[in-house]
């Protein structure tokens, strides 16, 4: 029997929480299949196995937080057993049809069996072999293929035949894919039913239950029977409109149920931002200053951006704009990305010269400040594509541990909401923070003149320890310099 002790999955987190068991015991599991999902202060981590056998023992219950070095769970292998013809993990021949996923008998519900991942160069019946355990052996006795009614109609069978028989060269034809596509998605169909569990894949679960989505009260849409972003974001919508219809908070506040209180445990991301915040915001004195900007001709470059072939397919916002004039302002004003280092001797200020840009992110678990590596080293294109990488990365809950150490300087898009600015805290380890307004038309006067204007309003915090005054309205003055007038980054 081997045990799996938790890893150090986040660059020396010291707990993380189990949030779901992917296998129970009696399951057979192998090298490099998911087995459990935990929750670090960080981030989401999907742990795969390094065993291959059958899953003895879990050492933990779901919501029990472990330290690193706790024992997760024990597996039997192969090499446990002293007779491997009795081995639990066995290789059983079945009937298919071409592209079935066959499963052995012997495996429960609830059990991984890959169903998430279809084969993406799947075109025709003549261009995908059988999968696992499908095909004939040579020492394999000769058994009875039981007919299957609605699947083996429409699908060949998977007997191989000599090169010369007629039925050898009846070979299918480019026509018949989607027939043969057709009878693939049914011979799937009872895959389904026989482990009991609605076809999504993990990104899909993740969202699932993030939005507390009951997946098999979700209609599939997708070409093999599983649920797609798309089927959630339906169901989503319309729950809404219901809800809004409905409003059900305050259902039950009534004589009889006064005084109700939900009570919600503090842990994962919530418990680490909480102490984060906690501690920057009493040990880094704050100071914070603003000014509105005449974003107008930021927002005309936005446009000129998203029309622009070498932008074509990638999402274009202010946002960009106002992240590469933190760069620029930072480079004209070092002392802003830089952190306080309390030493044996005192202190010490630490001015970096790489600039890993964090940006602040609200999902469903929480604030996640996921930060981009050297973006001093971007151009513009390549920030976009980063900004959008981070973001849908962020909302996936995929957010490495690692994407969120190091960062030097970070920007918040609070205007996402429609908020027009705030005081926001210093991230740990950083002295200053941008706060990033929505932009508005507002009246604005020019050369003595009231005219419309796309205007913003950026807030600024910093630790006043190591960013004086004089630095902070420097430095703001810089980013909105280039807000007010994008041209001045070709400089």
């Amino acid at each position: 029997m081997r045990t799996f002790n938790l890893p150090d999955v986040g660059e020396g987190l010291t707990e993380a929480e189990v949030v779901s068991w992917k296998v129970k015991p009696g399951d057979s599991i192998r090298v490099n299949d998911i087995f459990v999902e935990i929750e670090t202060a960080k981030s989401l981590v999907e742990l795969p196995s390094p065993f291959e056998g059958v899953v003895r023992e879990l050492h933990a219950a779901e919501g029990d937080t472990l330290e690193v070095g706790a024992p997760l769970f024990s597996v039997d292998t192969l090499a446990d057993d002293p007779n491997p013809k009795t081995s639990p993990i066995r290789t059983i021949k079945v009937d298919s049809v071409p592209g079935e996923l066959v499963t052995p008998t012997g495996l429960t519900a609830g059990s991984k069996l890959g169903l998430e991942e279809a084969p993406a160069s799947m075109k025709s019946d003549s261009e995908v072999g059988p999968l696992v355990g499908s095909g004939p052996k040579a020492d394999a006795p000769h058994r009875r293929r039981r007919i299957r009614p609605g699947i083996d109609a429409a699908a060949p069978s998977p007997v191989t035949t000599p090169a010369d028989s007629p039925v050898a060269a009846q070979e299918p034809k480019a026509e018949q894919a989607p027939a043969a596509m057709s009878s693939i998605a049914k011979a799937r169909q009872p895959l389904t039913h026989f482990v009991n569990r609605v076809l999504a894949k993990p990104p899909v679960r993740k969202v699932a239950r993030d939005l507390g989505i009951d997946l098999e009260r979700v209609t599939p849409t997708g070409a093999y029977g599983e649920v797609t972003r798309g089927d959630l974001e339906s169901y989503q919508a319309q729950r809404e409109r219901e809800q809004d219809a409905a409003p059900k908070f305050w259902a039950g506040s009534d004589q009889t149920n006064k005084g109700h209180v939900e009570r919600q445990t503090v842990r994962g991301v919530r418990k680490a931002t909480a102490k984060a915040m906690v501690d920057s915001a009493f040990s880094a004195p704050h100071v914070s200053i603003f000014v509105d900007v005449d974003a107008s001709r930021t927002m005309e470059f936005v446009q000129r951006l998203k029309k622009s072939r070498d932008f074509e397919g990638i999402k274009v916002s202010p946002l960009l704009i106002l992240a590469k004039a933190v760069i620029w302002a930072a480079a004209r004003n070092p002392s802003v990305n830089a952190s306080w280092v309390d030493t044996a001797d005192g202190a010490e200020i630490h001015v970096k010269h790489f600039m890993n840009l964090g940006i602040a992110a609200a999902t469903p678990r929480g604030l996640m400040v996921p930060n981009i590596k050297d973006a001093q080293n971007l151009s513009l294109k390549e920030l976009a594509i980063a900004l959008n990488d981070l973001a849908s990365t962020a909302r996936a809950g995929k957010t490495k541990p690692s994407d969120m150490q190091n960062g030097t300087l970070t920007v918040t898009n609070i205007g996402a909401l429609g908020i027009d600015t705030g005081t926001p805290i210093i991230n740990p380890g950083e002295v200053a923070i941008v706060a990033f307004g929505t932009i508005r038309q507002k009246p604005w006067v020019v050369s003595g003149e009231v005219i419309p204007r796309w205007i913003t309003t950026l807030g600024g915090s910093f630790d006043h320890r190591v960013v004086d005054g004089d630095l902070s309205a420097r430095f703001m003055a810089d980013v909105a310099a280039i807000m007010e007038e994008p041209a001045l980054l070709l400089d």
